[in-house]
């Protein structure tokens, strides 16, 4: 039966596959190129923090470390981009999975803050899209990944804005997908809970279910191999606050309150 077939191609075998890794030099981004390097992708990877690309590269034979900074906009992408077709003739994979996350109340909202929330996390994304969106239009087949986060569900304490960046990223996603899986480009988006890096260090409080980097790593191949559009992960969490995106307001405020504290 068509509804249940994966929504986009199941990605099994990743021996040569192309891979632009684009947030690869901590947490997350870290540990999903060591999972693909051992699988024998081919990667290139890209960050901000040159030291800390490097050490990552060095520990997945043939990679390659391409510094770069997501909030430069279009040409830097396309700087990368071009290096890239040079090298590899094209891109199979991108995976957009550069972040940044300062927890903010809303008596704490500071403009200046906020824009450099989404400068990394909402724009970062979208004008990696456009980058790479002409190459793999032209090939006619490839795929896009992006990494947002289940605090995009609902607002939250703390998240006022790195919850509304994330949740921008659900809708970009929704509609790239409608838009380009009938073109051959296939769109991931990737949802985890609480992830143990440098910046989930910053909460001050206990988060529940928290995962090590290589564990979400290692969900996140398994949903390129089922060919998901969604992988959400811990399931034990996520699919809860699935659960509290259908809640009414009226029960969704008090519950969370409860929860979480005034």
């Amino acid at each position: 039966m068509r509804f249940l077939e994966p929504l986009n191609p199941p990605i099994r075998d990743w021996r040569g596959l192309r891979v632009w890794l684009v947030g690869g030099s901590a947490g997350i981004g870290a540990a999903l190129a060591s999972d693909l390097a051992a699988r024998g992708a081919r990667l290139a990877l890209s960050a901000r923090d040159a030291d800390r690309l490097a050490a990552v590269a060095a520990d997945c034979p043939g990679s390659l470390a391409l510094t770069m900074d997501v909030t430069r906009g279009v040409p830097e992408y396309a700087r990368v981009r071009d290096d890239l077709l040079a090298a590899w003739g094209g891109i199979d994979l991108v995976v957009l999975n550069a972040g940044t996350y300062r927890p903010m109340r809303a008596w704490e909202l500071e403009p200046e803050a906020v824009r450099a929330t989404l400068d990394v996390n909402l724009l970062g994304v979208i004008d990696g899209v456009a980058s790479v969106l002409p190459t793999l239009l032209a090939q006619e087949r490839g795929a896009i990944a992006i990494v947002g986060s289940v605090a995009a569900y609902r607002g939250l304490p703390q998240a006022a804005a790195y919850g509304a960046s994330k949740a921008a990223l659900v809708n970009f996603a929704e509609s790239l997908y409608l838009d380009l899986a009938p073109r051959g480009v296939a769109i991931h988006l990737i949802s985890p809970g609480f992830v143990a890096t440098r910046l989930t260090a910053q909460n001050p409080f206990t988060m529940p279910a928290l995962m090590q980097p290589e564990d979400a790593a290692a969900e996140i191949v398994a949903g390129f191999a089922r060919g998901n559009f969604e992988t959400h992960f811990p399931r034990r969490f996520t699919r809860l606050m699935k659960l509290l995106r259908v809640l009414p307001y009226r029960l969704y405020f008090p519950l969370v309150r409860r929860v979480t504290g005034p």
